[in-house]
């Protein structure tokens, strides 16, 4: 998978299967666009992007392995899964 963590006032984990990478899904008016620099970033394994996705503040999901992933580590549930053209997603947010 590719993670990509984004520094600013907030951590934000920008994860995707690695096939997704770089094509656009879309399914009446959703669309879920993996072909900004948004998602580009280093290939790694589960272990090291699950230990990322336990300390940041927002994560957005894109793919089965890392939605799949999330909901491993107890940060979301089989209910708070969407999907756009049988693409699973999930936004997790740390209040």
């Amino acid at each position: 998978m590719i993670a990509r963590v984004h520094k600013g006032d907030r951590a934000i984990l920008a994860l995707c299967d690695s096939p997704l990478l770089g094509k656009r899904f879309e399914e009446g008016r959703s669309q879920l666009d993996l072909t900004s620099d948004f998602f580009r970033g280093e290939e790694m394994d589960e272990a090291r992007a699950g230990e990322l996705a336990e300390v940041v503040d927002i994560i957005f999901a894109v793919g089965k392995e890392s939605v799949a992933l999330l909901v491993s580590h107890g940060l979301a549930g089989q209910q708070d899964i969407k999907r756009v053209s049988g693409i699973p997603y999930l936004q997790v947010v740390r209040l």
